[in-house]
């Protein structure tokens, strides 16, 4: 069950480090449910890793100094660790990604002139509701 997490480019992490625990699942089931450990909860520390520390840094922000990630899809508990590790895998993975920084933007010349002219139109049509006689 040695496999590596590709948490980017050029990144992994080794799944030897995960820590597993096993339980049963929850829900309805007969005696294959109520005495089989399917479910699985794997844990990864990310200190323990051999990543950079400025990747540890950036996962321990966004993530916490551990991760986990809990699976009671199937029946089988292997199918279940297999899911965890894939889940896990990309848990790590989003947290790694930078967001794109924000370009300001100035409103277009047309866009300000529209607006201009939808607030004369609406002075306008409050001028119309006035009583005749009063000059402002």
């Amino acid at each position: 069950m040695d496999r590596s997490l590709h948490i980017g480019q050029g990144v992994s992490v080794d799944s030897s480090i995960v820590t597993w625990r096993f339980d049963t699942s929850s829900g309805p089931g007969g005696q294959h449910a109520n005495r089989s450990n399917t479910r699985v909860e794997a844990s990864l520390v990310i200190a323990d890793t051999d990543l950079d520390d400025a990747i540890k840094e950036r996962l321990e922000a966004k993530l916490g100094s551990e991760v986990r990630v809990s699976v009671d899809d199937t029946r089988s508990q292997t199918r279940n660790r297999d899911l965890a590790l894939d889940r896990l895998e990309d848990k790590l993975a989003k947290a790694l990604v930078r967001p794109k920084k924000r370009r300001p933007t100035k409103p277009s010349r047309s866009s300000q002139r529209r607006r201009v002219e939808a607030k004369k139109r609406r002075s306008q049509t409050k001028s119309h509701r006035r009583k005749p006689g009063r000059d402002d």
